[in-house]
């Protein structure tokens, strides 16, 4: 199979090539200020930080977070939105010789609570507003945690903006432990202790949460080397595309979210390129900076393109300054895809990853068309292997469906503090993602759903994707997502939740099923649509099934 993987190959890409001797990620940024120190790394609404500013923050950062206690094996919690301390604190946490733990500013308090005390943070990074402050504070003195480091919009912002764009702040709470504000973290000479690295390949950059889709999140464990192979088979694959320190990013997802951090943060700071950086996705501004900033790069999730391709006034924009849009965390729809072609001449090109491979599993070649529905083809030196869905340990013939496994440089070292999923998660020497999948002739993987997504139904498989990207067909929906549903004849059946586009015509039930009667097979068909204003996402914008599970279960248990 690697054969036909190297013929699927942009040329000057090689499936087989060694990568070169990593380097510690902090390197990424030190080099980048080095020779493009003028360069803007950073535009935060016009706030503009070039390089050479943004690696002496993060030097000063580091010398304050030594202050505190942080060394190797020192975990470091970054409990921030999108805003220029939590790059600045990445790389100062990184250089201080500590590991990085995202955590989602989006968390309710319980989970954060958890997140705590599986990573054994020591240190808490988070920002002085209502919606984030107080629910650090009210875990002073729990578990290992002994400092928290306060941030500020007005950091880098006019008082008066951040209090009109974001409200009072947060009123300070006293307790055990250190507290002290960013201002104070970053004011020294930025003269740093460097510790002496090990094998990069066994040491840990980041923590990273998964989902928690199937119980309680797992840290996984991401080495510096984990991140050197993202950055350096990114490179490889775009090879010429790529234009060092003259490229714009468009950063609108979250950075705590492996999309955001894994790949596109760190990809940027490799290739000194100027980050337009947005606290959250809000589609006319990022329309508008698109348009106002000539931005170059526009990664994204489907949602995100979702909002855009249906904003009422997205042929006003100028949108010809893009030359890259990349799609991932979910499958693209069709319609999606066809659309922003249209609107803008460029084809979102899928790939795939995991928190667990950095996340980088498959690439797009970025020479020719993308290859519609699919996710592409392996990255260089990674291997995608479509497995029984029973055993998990039989390779699957060609084109079949089965589970995808993946190994290669960007696979995580293992799961934080939990051995037996680890185990499970590496049977067979694969690492097994719960996506199921399939690989055609010419080595491209289209992912077909999530294992635990599988609706089965009289006997037959059914899989939610599919019955998705015929209910997007129709020219009323906005949005839909499909779940399975206790059924007394079938065991289960499909249900969809639909949200249809602003000021489109309702449809009925049976309206929507002589739609799909053409496109799905009848035991596809959903036993029930539900009608909704909008539809529950994660916090990086994907849309979200486990909320419409637990409603479902709930009403069904209320009923008996």
């Amino acid at each position: 199979m690697a054969q036909i993987w190297e013929k699927s190959y942009p040329p000057g890409v090689s499936w087989g090539d060694a990568l070169p001797v990593p380097a510690p990620l902090e390197n990424a940024l030190i080099d980048a200020a080095r020779e493009h120190p003028d360069t803007v790394a950073i535009d935060f609404y016009d706030r503009l930080i070039p390089y050479r500013e943004l690696a002496d923050l993060a030097a000063r950062a580091a010398k304050g977070f030594q202050a505190l206690g942080v060394g190797p094996g020192v975990q470091v919690a970054l409990h921030l939105p999108n805003a220029p301390h939590f790059i600045i604190c990445f790389y100062g946490v990184l250089m201080a010789g500590g590991r990085v733990v995202p955590f989602s500013p989006l968390a309710a308090p319980r989970e954060l609570a958890y997140l705590l005390k599986d990573s054994e943070a020591q240190v808490v990074v988070t920002l002085n507003l209502p919606a984030l402050y107080p629910q650090v504070a009210a875990l002073k003195g729990k578990e290992k945690l002994r400092a928290v480091v306060v941030c500020g919009l007005e950091d880098f912002m006019p008082e008066q903006v951040v209090r009109a764009v974001a409200g009072p702040k947060a009123e300070r709470v006293a307790g055990p432990g250190i507290e002290i504000d960013y201002a104070k973290l970053v004011e020294n000479d930025g003269n740093y202790t460097r510790h002496k690295h090990g094998d990069l390949a066994d040491e840990i950059a980041c923590l990273v949460y998964t989902g928690g889709t199937t119980g309680e999140p797992k840290g996984a464990m991401l080495t510096h080397a984990n991140f050197r192979a993202v950055i350096d088979i990114r490179n490889r694959w775009v090879g010429d595309m790529a234009r060092p320190g003259d490229e714009k990013t468009l950063m609108v997802l979250p950075l705590f979210h492996i999309f955001g951090l894994g790949i596109v943060m760190q990809v940027a700071i490799a290739l000194a390129t100027t980050i337009v950086l947005h606290l959250r996705f809000d589609a006319e501004r990022a329309l508008a900076d698109i348009a106002r900033k000539k931005i170059t790069v526009f990664p994204a999730v489907p949602t995100m393109l979702t909002a855009m391709v249906n904003h009422p006034r997205i042929k006003e924009f100028d949108l010809s300054s893009l030359r890259q849009c990349g799609s991932g965390g979910a499958p693209l729809p069709m319609e999606v895809l066809t659309r922003f072609k249209e609107l803008t001449g460029i084809t979102p090109a899928e790939g795939y990853g995991l928190t667990e491979t950095a996340p980088v599993a498959t690439f797009q070649r970025m020479d020719v068309d993308p290859h519609l529905g699919s996710v592409g083809i392996p990255a260089p030196l990674t291997t995608v292997e479509i497995v029984d869905l029973d055993t998990g340990l039989n390779l699957m013939p060609q084109g079949e469906r089965g589970e995808i496994c993946i190994t290669g440089p960007t696979v995580m070292k293992g799961y934080w503090n939990k051995p037996e999923a680890t185990a499970d998660a590496f049977r067979g020497g694969r690492f097994h993602t719960g996506d199921i999948g399939y690989m055609d002739a010419d080595g491209y993987v289209t992912i077909v759903d999530r294992k635990k997504d599988l609706i089965i139904s009289g006997g037959f498989n059914v899989f939610p994707r599919n019955v998705e990207e015929a209910i997007y067909e129709h020219p009323s929906v906005a949005e839909v997502t499909v779940i399975g549903v206790p059924d007394s004849y079938r065991g289960q059946s499909a249900k969809a939740f639909i949200a249809l586009k602003h000021g489109m015509p309702p449809v009925t039930f049976d309206e929507l099923r002589s739609f799909l009667a053409e496109r799905l097979a009848k035991y596809e068909l959903p036993a029930e649509i539900e009608f909704r204003t909008s539809l529950p996402k994660t916090a990086v914008g994907k849309l979200s099934k486990k909320e419409l599970v637990a409603e479902e279960l709930a009403k069904r248990t209320a009923a008996q």
